[in-house]
Order: C-alpha cells, then sequence, then structure tokens
C-alpha cells in the first residue's frame, strides 16, 4: 500500500510556488545575460577594430581573423555544445562555458599583440558555444510560470544584441574610459560573466546523471568540416571580391553537410547517440516554423548592414546616427514579445503569419519611401519601428511553435538547430543583401537610394515567403 500524500496547504503551495519563480527568474536572468554577451560580442569589434588596428599594429588579415575567428568557432560549435550540455548536464555545461568565455574576454582585454587577441578571442567563440545552447534548453525546463515572459526576454536579446553591440561599441571607445580604449569592450565581460556564473550556480537547477552516452565525435567532425567550409567564405566573400576558392568552398559545403546528415541518421538507426537528432524535424510544425525563423533572421541582420552602410556611407551620416535609426526597430520588437504574452498559446501561434507580413510590408514601404527620395530620418524610423514589431511578433510566435512542438528531452536537439540556423541564416543574409547593395552601387550617394530601395524590395519578398512557412506551421502547430 503506498504511502498518502503529504498535504500541504493552499498557502504553503502559493509560497513554494512564489519561490520557484523567484528562482526561475534568476535563473533566467543568468541565462539570458550570457547569451546577450556573446551575441553583442560578434558586432563589437566591428566597431573597435580601427582602434585595435592602431594600437596592436595589426596587419589587415590578423585583423580580419580577429573580427571572423570568433563568428567562424561560435558557428562551428554551437551544435556539440548543444548535445554536451544534453550529455553532461545544462546547468555544468553552461557554467564551464561561462566560465571559460569570461576568463577569453580577460585576456583579450589584456592582449598585448595581435596573436594574443587571435587565440583570446577563438577561446571566446568556444566558451561562447557551449554555454549558449544552453540558454533555450535552460529556459525550456523552467517553471511555466517564468517561461513564457523568460521566451518573450530571449526575443528581445536576439534583436537588441545585435543594435547594442553596435551603438554600445562604440559608446564605450569613445569614452575612453581610465585611457582603455577598445579594451573596455572586453574588460567590462568580466564581472557581468562572474555575476551570471554566481546567478547560474545558485538558481539553475542541479543536473541528473549523464546519460552515459557518448558525444559523436565523427558526426561533429563532419558537421565543423562542413559549417566551415559554409561560413567561412560568408565571412570573408564579400571583402575580398569572391575569389573562385569561395565559390567552391560554398559548393563543397553541401555534399560535406549531406554526409552529416546521412551519418546522422545511420548513428540513430545503429542505436547510438547522434550529434543532433534529425528526428525532431519530423514533428508536423517544426520544419516550416525553423523556415520562417530562418528567413526572418537572415532579413534582419541583412538589413541591419544595408541600413548601416546606406545612411553612413551613401548618405553621410554617423555611425551613432545609424544606430539611433535602429532604436525603434528595438523597441517595437520588444513591446510585440509583452503584448503577446498577455494571448494564450494558440493565439500567439496564429499570429506568426501576421506578424511575417506586417514585417514585409514594413520593408515594402523602406523600399517606396527609398524611390521617393524620403528614406532618411522619421518616415524611415517609422517604418523600421514597424519592422520592429513584425519581427518581434514573429519571433515570439515561432519560437512558441518550436518550444510546444518538440519535448523536453529534445531541448538540446531544437536549441542547436535554432542556434546554428541563426548563425547561418545571420551570414548568408549579410552576405547576399550585402553583395546585391554593393554591386548596384549603394556606396555612392546618387545611387544609393536605387540600391536600397532594390534590396529592401527582395527583403520583404523573402518575408512574403516566410508568411508562407509560417502559416504552415501555425496550421499544423494549432490542429496537430
Amino acid at each position: 500500500m503506498s504511502a498518502p500524500t503529504p498535504y500541504t496547504s493552499p498557502a504553503a503551495k502559493t509560497a513554494l510556488d512564489a519561490r520557484a519563480g523567484r528562482r526561475g527568474s534568476r535563473a533566467a536572468a543568468a541565462l539570458l545575460t550570457v547569451m546577450l554577451m556573446a551575441n553583442v560580442d560578434v558586432a563589437v569589434v566591428n566597431i573597435a577594430a580601427p582602434s585595435i588596428q592602431q594600437s596592436l599594429h595589426a596587419t589587415g588579415a590578423l585583423l580580419q581573423l580577429m573580427i571572423s575567428g570568433y563568428v567562424l568557432v561560435f558557428a562551428v560549435l554551437l551544435v556539440p555544445g548543444a548535445r554536451l550540455g544534453h550529455l553532461y548536464g545544462i546547468r555544468r555545461t553552461f557554467l564551464v562555458g561561462v566560465a571559460a568565455f569570461t576568463i577569453a574576454s580577460l585576456a583579450c582585454g589584456l592582449a598585448v599583440a595581435p596573436w594574443m587577441l587571435l587565440a583570446a578571442r577563438v577561446a571566446q567563440g568556444a566558451g561562447a558555444a557551449l554555454a549558449v545552447p544552453q540558454v533555450l534548453a535552460g529556459i525550456h525546463g523552467l517553471p511555466d510560470s517564468v517561461r513564457r515572459g523568460a521566451l518573450g526576454a530571449y526575443v528581445a536579446v536576439l534583436s537588441g544584441s545585435a543594435v547594442l553591440g553596435q551603438t554600445a561599441g562604440g559608446l564605450l571607445i569613445s569614452a575612453d574610459l581610465a585611457g582603455l580604449g577598445w579594451r573596455t569592450v572586453f574588460l567590462l565581460n568580466v564581472p557581468i560573466g562572474a555575476l551570471a556564473f554566481a546567478l547560474g550556480r545558485r538558481h539553475l537547477a542541479r543536473d541528473e546523471s549523464g546519460s552515459g552516452a557518448r558525444l559523436d565525435l565523427r558526426g561533429a567532425g563532419i558537421l565543423a568540416i562542413g559549417l566551415t567550409l559554409l561560413t567561412l567564405p560568408l565571412i570573408l566573400g564579400e571583402q575580398l571580391g569572391w575569389p573562385i576558392w569561395t565559390l567552391a568552398s560554398l559548393a563543397v559545403s553541401l555534399p560535406v553537410l549531406a554526409l552529416f546528415v546521412g551519418s546522422q541518421l545511420a548513428t540513430a538507426r545503429s542505436g547510438r547517440q547522434p550529434l543532433l537528432t534529425l528526428a525532431v524535424l519530423r514533428r508536423r510544425a517544426v520544419s516550416p516554423a525553423l523556415l520562417s525563423y530562418s528567413f526572418s533572421v537572415g532579413s534582419y541582420f541583412a538589413l541591419l548592414f544595408v541600413v548601416a552602410v546606406y545612411l553612413q556611407d551613401g548618405l553621410g551620416h554617423s555611425a551613432a546616427y545609424s544606430g539611433a535609426m535602429l532604436i525603434g526597430w528595438v523597441a517595437a520588437f520588444g513591446v510585440a514579445g509583452l503584448l503577446l504574452r498577455r494571448l494564450n498559446d494558440a493565439a500567439v501561434r496564429r499570429a506568426a503569419p501576421w506578424a511575417s507580413l506586417i514585417m514585409a510590408a514594413a520593408l515594402a514601404l523602406v523600399a517606396a519611401l527609398a524611390v521617393a527620395g524620403h528614406a532618411d530620418g522619421w518616415p524611415l524610423f517609422a517604418a523600421l519601428t514597424l519592422g520592429g514589431l513584425g519581427l518581434g511578433a514573429l519571433n515570439t510566435a515561432v519560437l512558441a511553435i518550436l518550444t510546444g512542438s518538440v519535448e523536453t528531452s529534445h531541448s538540446a536537439d531544437l536549441s542547436g538547430l535554432i542556434n546554428v540556423t541563426s548563425q547561418v541564416f545571420n551570414l548568408v543574409g549579410v552576405a547576399t543583401a550585402g553583395t546585391l547593395y554593393l554591386a548596384l552601387g549603394g556606396i555612392s550617394p546618387s545611387a544609393a537610394p536605387a540600391a536600397f530601395a532594390a534590396t529592401a524590395a527582395v527583403l520583404a519578398g523573402v518575408m512574403l515567403i516566410g508568411a508562407v512557412f509560417a502559416a504552415v506551421a501555425a496550421r499544423t502547430a494549432v490542429d496537430g
């Protein structure tokens, strides 16, 4: 005969729920803080690059490696990082990643030679690749009272971190705190990282015993080669004028990535643990939702790049001005997440295609303003704010669909897919839109409006296609 369940009074239950909510909120704060730092560091070095080159006497090639080394290692190791969290525990892997990222940030700030900064940046990327995949997986396991708000904040961090990296980086370097110049952008990570480590250690749920499975090293190796072949030319191609090796690398990456898919399916059939459980893509809503998310991420980062080049090189505005032009976008993005959190789950999911159409309309409005010669000042600010509202609602809805379609046991696979998709389509969006804009002569003041209009129109078309996938994902998530 089983023992009776102990009675818990309503007051005691309320107190326990409140305590769990506070602990969950602090755990979410630790997770999201590290994600913000990692994503900011993707953009911040672009702003600091001239100061770094002058201070360390770095060659142009070394400077480019310092910038791209972090992004490359980050993108390549995201999926193995997600799997390590599944094998050894989200909390443990997150803390190791945070510690590595924070120590590497200190090394970046203290570097006195180009090779030292390059090595530290690579270590930073590896630490970020361990920590960041645990963020979404960790949010997936938070109490219900905290999870929806944490997902909304996750979406806001995705949008705001890129803009924050551009604006805060410039402000910190200009302020020249304690005469440290560019070093401040790295050294600021140290106290923030230490705080996130302390919060995570105290409030993240303790890891259960490991599964005993081993990391799929063969799969990790194939994926690393495939992603390197794909991302390296996307990082360097536009700056180098797309030499033949970049095109060859892109072409070779496709069969290598196909080989990775085959190896994962074979590993799963053999009963062993694959690096990435591709079966999650067979969930009815996952593939269309992931495609919709990919198009929105690619369009967003493409727009960030093109807006900066258009305003600064085309119209002659300052970097601070182009950063300020995106404040409305980021604010509307956050507001959209707050508004959707007031709706029930089904309504949030159904908002996805409408949100994608709002973003498409905003991009079409940007194109029309550029054609009319008014793509500057308040008209452009208003159009971009509308786009931020659409993107914020879309990403909130799509992430709700994705997390609601996959069991917690597959959170590592979902996190790996979302994060590597975000990084790859970030690069794809910037490379394709940047190449189109510059090919149309966008760097010239006389040609900049027409180039900006054409690029924005193409991005609007991409978001219309994304709306179709969002509609399929919303319908299958609700019906299925």
